[in-house]
């Protein structure tokens, strides 16, 4: 079964467990840019990530024996959030591992929503390496953050939506890339429908491990730098699935600082009075970058989340 049709079930299984977000015009940002700007606002989705269609379609997916064990996961937050919501709503148990970094407005997310937490020290994909060995150990079921074709398609039926809320073509799409499960799962259903898009990875400077290893024919390993986009940070499973997902589908990199993201933050509480997390900072402020390129076109971006600390919109605010 191809990826696409993949994706379709995906969209039939979770369906009433989700929102379908709004696909909302950017009128302030079009009319600066020149571009017909609209914005995917899976911020305003449960737990306020895209997260929860890849987790809930990978609980789903599992059969009754596996559900009696338990599930683990890892995350830097969003996942684990997500995984964690899932869990509650089917009534099952579960441990997320985050790193030692991870947000504590997210951590406490995770526990609200009744799941076991237990930190690894180090960057997240050390924690997805633990959480592996642990469900291994424990005969119990891991689902990755990305690297899982459930969790994939999932995330892919967030490009149903906007193909059908769309109404017309769009030129392009901005995603903000991490371990590359949104990207992969957007990317390929709507380049299915509309063939002659762009879909323009974005990823900050300080954490672009997919946008390098895309570069180098394999996957890298970086330094794990401090960035605003938390949910994108970390390396990448070396015999991840998405990775030649994104050679194969992303039409180019977009690399963007730390003041680039923070500014785009900033943009989209003051034009569209909506609250966006670093992550979904990094599409916008890609989409930025490249806008002069899509004058007098039509451009998706992805919103992908509002998971923000006080303490970092502060300092976002205060920059």
């Amino acid at each position: 079964m191809s990826l696409v049709y993949t994706i379709v079930d995906a969209e039939r299984r979770i369906r009433r467990f989700i929102r379908e977000t709004p696909l909302d015009y950017a009128p302030v940002i079009s009319a600066t840019t020149g571009v017909s700007v609209f914005l995917k606002l899976e911020n305003t989705q449960y737990t306020g990530s895209f997260k929860v269609r890849g987790a809930l379609n990978a609980l789903l997916s599992l059969n009754t024996e596996e559900r009696q064990r338990g599930v683990v996961a890892a995350s830097s937050g969003n996942h684990g959030m997500a995984t964690a919501f899932g869990l509650q709503a089917l009534g099952l148990r579960g441990v997320v591992f985050v790193p030692q970094a991870a947000s504590p407005t997210k951590v406490a997310a995770i526990r609200a929503y009744g799941a076991e937490v237990q930190y690894v020290s180090g960057d997240p994909l050390l924690a997805e390496l633990e959480a592996r060995r642990y469900a291994e150990a424990q005969g119990m079921a891991y689902i990755s953050p990305y690297n899982d074709l459930r969790v994939v398609a999932g995330q892919g039926t967030l490009g149903i939506e906007l193909w059908r809320q769309a109404e017309q073509a769009i030129d392009a799409v901005f995603i903000a890339v991490g371990g590359g499960g949104l990207v992969a799962g957007v990317a390929e259903y709507l380049k299915a429908h509309w063939p002659q898009i762009d879909i323009i990875g974005c990823q900050p400077a300080q954490s672009a491990v997919m946008a390098e290893s895309v570069r180098a024919g394999q996957i890298v390993e970086l330094p794990d730098l401090p960035t605003l986009s938390d949910g994108t940070a970390g390396g990448i499973e070396p015999d991840s699935i998405t990775f030649e997902l994104c050679r194969r589908l992303i039409d180019r990199f977009v690399l963007v600082s730390e003041e680039e993201i923070a500014a785009a933050m900033c943009l989209a509480l003051e034009t569209q009075h909506t609250l966006i997390e670093g992550a979904a900072g990094v599409a916008l402020a890609g989409f930025s970058r490249c806008a002069e390129q899509y004058r007098g076109k039509r451009v998706a971006v992805i919103i992908c989340g509002a998971n923000v600390s006080t303490t970092t919109l502060r300092d976002v605010l205060g920059r």
